[in-house]
């Protein structure tokens, strides 16, 4: 366990905050979305699923004064695979995304990168290890 800096339970907070404005509106709004970025529903869907669970851990994550260091840097990993994989989507050519899909995929795998990079520097300001 270390004690997690305050600005590493804030780089977890607004993670969860985007996450959860994502999982909301992938998950009951799937259909519009798909048809708005010319996505798979089912895709949009079994994301937003994903991010409901995910929005609970980090969010709880983002509530604790000591974490577990290793599932704080689950998430970083988390997050850093997330961003190449929904590069590597679109490249993959497995979905034809029209341009506002394409710059939606852009745009959060940009912003869900930063949450790596915030989350992994709060994680090496947050030294202090917590006996157990």
């Amino acid at each position: 366990m270390i004690q997690a800096s305050t600005f590493l339970r804030r780089a977890l907070l607004a993670d969860a905050i985007f996450s959860g404005i994502a999982a909301l509106g992938f998950t009951f709004a799937a259909g519009a979305f798909a048809t708005l970025f010319n996505l798979p529903g089912a895709l949009l869907l079994e994301a937003g699923l994903f991010l409901i669970a995910y929005t609970a851990l980090v969010g709880w994550l983002a509530s604790r004064a000591s974490v577990p260091r290793l599932l704080v840097l689950l998430v970083v990993v988390g997050n850093a695979a997330w961003t190449v994989g929904s590069i590597a989507l679109l490249l993959s050519g497995a979905v034809s995304p029209n341009l506002a899909g394409e710059l939606m995929v852009v745009a959060q795998a940009i912003a869900t990168g930063v949450f790596a990079e915030l989350q992994y520097v709060g994680l090496r300001k947050s030294a202090s290890v917590v006996a157990a």
